[in-house]
């Protein structure tokens, strides 16, 4: 058996202390268990993946998520198609390799799992494992984990991570290979661009009638107009509620006494620097040099006390401000570092100081003004507090609110107008909105609140949507003034637009042609008429802002002969040409570099190698997935 876990007892300890709390795989018995089972949401050979399983795993990301994002995160903005197959296809990796490792006999003994178990510092007290501070946890967890489970899964994760290193060691990175690697991540290639503009063969592109109607019938989907509709919505908030609530200029003095300490403001100084910057690591030498230089410009300070702000834009090596005369404005105590502190404390208002030495170097100051300590007035603070007061209070009636304003939109459910009355509420009227208007949608960007819209009752029967909660202390109901069924726009409506867009691709497709003749031209070493932007340095590490696609191909040119050219298609822009006119080699590495890049390479093969060994498992597995129970709820 490998040995993975007392070599790596310590990255364990870390890993697991850190993630095994908090997310929650199936265990060995969930492998166990899940063969033949009818409800499968996914059929991996004899092993399956049901329905309920699914959807326990959906659960616990969604809890992760909302522990993440607070009360106001609503499960159903990411719970989508697309996000539910990238969780399907994560389970369905776990379980090839999680059968891999049992074929393979890859499993943890008793012994070292206690001893991974004892060294994960969660479980400690005292710096000792305790079983009462284990169970208290494991209790604690969403859903609660019993011992028995927790070690299950804890045995399941280690043995998967045997697999993955065994699979990663595999994987041999030779010294002069990661050297060469290198070598070609840091290699800089000076480049300038030059564009052949498709708007130049606009002229010249011609698009017939049967073109626009051929592309028009070839791409319906595009012209589609969604199901929309327009809504009218109400919202009861704490924060709506609190600004209808008074407020008296009693309860604002009274909360203000009760702060006074609060609203203590304390000493502040401003002053002016000149800085003289030393590295902290600066030999002895250095030092000394810096200072006397510190010391001749105080001379001429003290010669001329008029004219520090000018002396310290000459003088001054704080970029920050050096331009500004050396003024810091105002600060306080510990915002400064300790020496200068003390320092501008210790001055009266327009003296200047000596030599003050600190971590950054050696400063010259000058205080320039005093703002002795004072308390915050009434008025200062009285919009503050107003608003503080009238949210208590807009919890307070939210909390009075909520069943009366939930009871009447579904009682009353032919209008919002009775509840927008009874609660002195605004309604507002959305345009037309589809169910991905997204942002637009304002309050209503709430996936619970778009499907109750577009629900048969709100668009048949014109009622009301329930009351939903759609943030902390806030509720909102809509109902459907108006709806139109997707529809497809008519051929003369999109006859223009799609003309339009043929021209463009058709100017783009001649603006092509013409620059891979004159990308020719350049190789031939002719004039090609072109005229080149700035140039600029780039390397595999550094895209300087090309597309991926745009510096695979630059960086893979040959530069055996200089200038070098390549050519790509810039889309609807045109056609792009690329100068290389200049290579620059790496320095060479130290020998602590070159070990650090021979590891990270290594684990970045090893990583490649594991990832390769997961899909030649799912390419050799009869995997089935039932699209129907995998689509969310409302889908389905």
């Amino acid at each position: 058996m490998f040995d993975f876990v007392h070599k790596q007892k310590r990255i364990i300890q870390v890993i697991i202390g850190l993630l095994a709390l908090t997310f929650a795989v199936w265990g060995i018995e969930s492998y166990t268990r899940g063969r033949g089972q009818s409800d499968a949401v996914a059929k991996i050979g004899p092993l399956s993946i049901s329905q309920r399983e699914f959807e326990a795993e959906l659960g616990r990301q969604q809890e992760r998520l909302r522990q993440l994002f607070g009360r106001e995160f609503d499960p159903s903005t990411v719970d989508t198609l697309a996000t539910r197959r990238e969780l399907l296809e994560g389970m369905i990796q776990q379980r090839l390799v999680a059968e891999a490792a049992i074929k393979s006999r890859l499993l943890i003994s008793d012994e070292a799992l206690r001893e991974v178990i004892a060294g994960i510092p969660a479980f400690q007290e005292n710096g000792q494992f305790s079983k009462s501070a284990y169970e208290t946890i494991l209790r604690a967890q969403n859903p609660p984990l019993t011992p028995a489970e927790y070690e299950s899964r804890l045995r399941y994760d280690l043995a998967l991570g045997q697999l993955a290193r065994s699979i990663g060691q595999t994987a041999i990175t030779p010294r002069t290979v990661a050297q060469h690697l290198v070598q070609l991540e840091e290699e800089q290639r000076e480049v300038s661009e030059a564009l052949v503009p498709s708007d130049k063969f606009l002229d010249q592109a011609k698009v017939g009638e049967a073109q626009i109607k051929s592309y028009y019938e070839s791409h319906q989907a595009e012209f589609r107009i969604p199901e929309r509709v327009r809504a009218q919505y109400a919202v009861l908030s704490a924060e709506e509620l609190g600004r209808q609530q008074p407020v008296s200029d009693a309860e604002v003095q009274k909360l203000y006494e009760s702060r006074a300490s609060q609203y203590q403001v304390p000493e502040e100084r401003r002053a002016s620097h000149i800085l003289i910057a030393v590295p902290s690591d600066a030999k002895e030498a250095v030092r000394q040099a810096a200072r006397k230089k510190a010391e001749a410009i105080l001379a001429e300070v003290r010669k001329s006390p008029q004219r520090f702000a000018e002396l310290a834009k000459k003088y001054s090596q704080d970029p920050g401000s050096a331009e500004k005369g050396g003024d810091l404005g105002l600060f306080g105590r510990g915002m400064m570092v300790k020496p200068f502190e003390d320092a501008a404390f210790g001055m009266k208002e327009g003296e200047i100081s000596g030599i003050v030495e600190s971590e950054f170097g050696y400063h010259i100051i000058k205080l320039t003004g005093i703002q002795p300590a004072r308390s915050r007035s009434l008025d200062e603070v009285r919009p503050a507090l107003v608003a503080e007061l009238q949210k208590q209070k807009g919890a307070q009636r939210f909390a009075e609110a909520a069943e009366g304003f939930t009871n009447m939109v579904y009682e009353q459910a032919d209008s919002l107008q009775p509840a927008a009355d009874r609660y002195k509420l605004p309604l507002h009227t959305t345009d037309w909105i589809t169910r991905d208007s997204g942002k637009a949608l304002g309050p209503l960007e709430n996936k619970r609140v778009v499907n109750a819209l577009f629900s048969n009752d709100a668009i048949s029967n014109k009622r009301n949507t329930d009351a939903i909660e759609i943030g902390v202390d806030t509720l909102v109901a809509a109902r459907v003034l108006e709806h139109q069924a997707a529809s497809l726009q008519k051929y003369d409506d999109v006859k223009a637009q799609i003309e339009q867009e043929l021209r463009r691709n058709e100017a783009a497709a001649l603006a092509a042609k013409d620059g891979v003749a004159r990308l020719e031209q350049l190789r031939k070493g002719e004039d090609a008429g072109l005229k080149w932007g700035a140039a600029r340095s780039v390397s595999r590490r550094a895209a300087a802002g090309l597309s991926p696609d745009t510096l695979r191909l630059i960086v893979s040119a040959d530069v055996a002969k200089l200038p070098a050219y390549v050519g790509a298609a810039a889309g609807a822009q045109g056609y792009a040409v690329y100068r290389i006119s200049k290579v620059t080699e790496p320095p060479e590495r130290t020998e602590p570099q070159k070990a650090a890049d021979l590891q990270r390479i290594a684990r970045a093969d090893g990583q490649a190698q594991y990832d390769a060994y997961v899909a030649n498992l799912r390419a050799n597995s009869d995997i089935e997935i039932n699209e129907k129970l995998l689509r969310p709820q409302q889908q389905q």
